[in-house]
């Protein structure tokens, strides 16, 4: 968990005061077909709901998985900010919804993403000139 998933942001709105919500972008860390991990500095308590739109804008394609429903499991604290666990609750077993199907296309976009980028590390590097 060291570094954030590239190009994929969790949008949430957050109650300020009576009639005000705030908008907030939080990096994700972490994410599978059950769940995510998050950090913010937003105050969360384990058992928590929290409605998130995944967003994933790149140059070529623009994938966004909205109103995904999902409870707080776990908070550790990081310097000023917080990791959340959190478990997506409405999520259908099958994947055969229109929601479940976006999630998964970030998903692959995400691991596809995560391969080209430890292939181009400075340790490949090193090895291919071995090689040569």
């Amino acid at each position: 968990m060291n570094e954030a998933l590239p190009d994929l942001v969790a949008r949430f709105r957050v109650r300020q005061g009576l009639f005000r919500k705030e908008l907030v972008e939080a990096a994700l860390y972490e994410l599978d077909g059950y769940g995510c991990v998050m950090k913010t500095d937003k105050v969360f308590n384990p058992g928590d709901t929290v409605v998130l739109d995944l967003i994933m804008d790149m140059p070529f394609d623009k994938i966004r998985a909205e109103g995904l429903s999902g409870l707080v499991t776990e908070r550790r604290k990081h310097c000023s900010n917080f990791f959340y666990s959190i478990d997506f609750v409405e999520l259908d077993s099958n994947g055969s919804s229109s929601l479940a199907e976006k999630l998964r296309r970030i998903r692959e976009v995400v691991s596809k993403k995560q391969s080209l980028k430890s292939r181009r590390s400075p340790g490949s590097i090193s090895g291919f000139r071995q090689m040569a």
